[in-house]
């Protein structure tokens, strides 16, 4: 489902195809978002403001996101059609968990993994508003990242 700040524009958008420059530019603007956020709020809110204010930037930019979107299991004769939810998706290509806490956990590099491996996605962000500076809370895990 689509978040309530998605416009026609972004979400009638077409994908942009999934190369390695069209990911790190998608990347970079998600990060430098997170980071005008974070520089205007500070740290010390729960993640759903967080997750709200990047939302409504990344449809601002013309960007078109998914929150709460659903990840399907699979294993051998079980399908478990929503059993993860990824925090937000953009472009159909970029899978963005926020977090608002002091550091992150082993657990979430895990959670993130999983997320891209279920659900077929090429990069993840970890963003964690919590973290004194968002540069601090930043990292990037990618998986079967394209060459070109």
């Amino acid at each position: 489902m689509c978040h309530p700040f998605g416009t026609p524009a972004a979400i009638q958008k077409g994908m942009p195809a999934a190369t390695a420059h069209t990911l790190n530019k998608l990347t970079s603007r998600i990060i430098e978002a997170a980071i005008d956020i974070h520089r205007a709020l500070g740290p010390g809110l729960l993640e759903g403001a967080y997750l709200t204010c990047l939302s409504r930037d990344l449809v601002e930019a013309d960007l078109r996101i998914q929150t709460q979107h659903a990840i399907p299991l699979r294993y051998k004769n079980v399908n478990v059609e929503c059993a993860y939810r990824a925090d937000l998706v953009v472009e159909g290509s970029v899978l963005v968990e926020v977090k608002a806490m002091e550091a992150f956990a082993p657990i979430h590099d895990r959670q993130l993994d999983t997320y891209l491996r279920l659900g077929n996605y090429r990069v993840g962000l970890l963003l964690n508003f919590g973290a004194e500076t968002m540069k601090a809370g930043i990292k990037r895990r990618v998986n079967r990242f394209p060459d070109r």
